[in-house]
C-alpha cells in the first residue's frame, strides 16, 4: 500500500461551498441518469472532462453546492455506489 498523503491534516472547508466530483462511467446518458437518481432536482453543473481513447469510458465533472460535510460525503458515497458509475474522484 502506498501512502500518497501521510499528513493527518483535515481539509478545512467553510460550508456551504461548491464541490466538484469527477465521475467516470461507460456512457453519458447512464451517468446523467445516475446523477438524477442521487441528487434529484438539486441545482448542479455537469461538464465533459474526457473520453477514453477507445471510447469505452467518459469522465465528467459534477459541480454542486454542498451544505455540510455529511452532505458532501453522502453524495460521494451515493454516487460511488450507483451501478452506472465506475469511479468517483
Amino acid at each position: 500500500m502506498e501512502i500518497i498523503n501521510d499528513r493527518e491534516e483535515k481539509l478545512e472547508l467553510t460550508y456551504p461551498c461548491s464541490w466538484c466530483y469527477k465521475l467516470i462511467a461507460g456512457e453519458k446518458e447512464a451517468l446523467e441518469r445516475a446523477i438524477r437518481d442521487v441528487i434529484d432536482e438539486r441545482e448542479h453543473k455537469l461538464t465533459h472532462s474526457n473520453t477514453s481513447r477507445g471510447g469505452k469510458y467518459i469522465s465528467m465533472n459534477l459541480d454542486i453546492l454542498v451544505h455540510n460535510e455529511d452532505d458532501r460525503n453522502f453524495i460521494y458515497e451515493a454516487l460511488k455506489a450507483h451501478q452506472h458509475i465506475k469511479m468517483v474522484l
